[in-house]
């Protein structure tokens, strides 16, 4: 698990196709004094199992399916990503909770920064936009934020200068894509009530 507060930028200074996928290693000079094999960090909101650590580079193997499904795969070398270590059990919980289970690729449709403001409009594909709520929290590139807005198939999200400073959405402009993961709570809240309207439907439906 992870809070969606990113601890560090690091940058890409690998790529390399692998018989199982890609290997990717990013340089994060002084950020994990001690970095452990087969723990999970988030890189852009995808979680992802260190497999090296060596000369201040991380090192992890993507398998295809995480390529396919995030923008892992869209990462070259020289890319900013955005990093975060799993979260500690005695730790605060500065975010909200988020597994680094990317639900889907969104598209920036616009930034607008009028009178001072920075809001991202981010379209969304039908079953992530499903669990956006008005004040609820989504992750965006592994960065938590509060939804400011929904429409037909977008939310928008404010950012602070702290956020755009210390994260790599501000680089996100139109036509971007982005990882997206939903408020897993509202996520597991909707499956539930789902399986109870399928079981009371199939209750209610007469005999053959």
């Amino acid at each position: 698990m992870f809070t969606g507060l990113i601890q560090r930028m690091g940058d890409v200074s690998e790529r390399r196709d692998t018989a199982t996928g890609v290997r990717l290693a990013i340089r994060a000079p002084g950020w994990l004094a001690d970095p452990q094999p087969g723990e999970s960090i988030a890189v852009n909101g995808c979680c992802l199992t260190l497999v090296q650590a060596e000369r201040d580079a991380l090192c992890f193997d993507v398998i295809p399916q995480t390529l396919a499904l995030t923008t892992t795969g869209d990462l070259r070398v020289g890319d900013a990503v955005n990093l975060e270590r799993s979260l500690r059990a005695d730790a605060l919980l500065g975010g909200h909770l988020v597994q680094g289970h990317v639900e889907g690729v969104g598209t920036v449709v616009g930034v607008d920064q009028t009178n001072g403001q920075w809001r991202t409009r981010i379209s969304a594909p039908p079953a992530v936009h499903a669990h956006m709520i008005d004040q609820g929290s989504v992750t965006v590139d592994g960065v938590s934020l509060t939804v400011a807005a929904t429409g037909a198939d977008w939310f928008e999200v404010a950012l602070i200068p702290e956020t755009l400073q210390r994260t790599t959405l501000v680089h996100r402009m139109a036509g971007s894509r982005v990882n997206i993961e939903a408020d897993v709570l509202s996520r597991m809240v909707a499956a539930q009530v789902q399986r109870q309207l399928q079981a009371l439907s199939l209750r209610a439906a007469p005999s053959a």
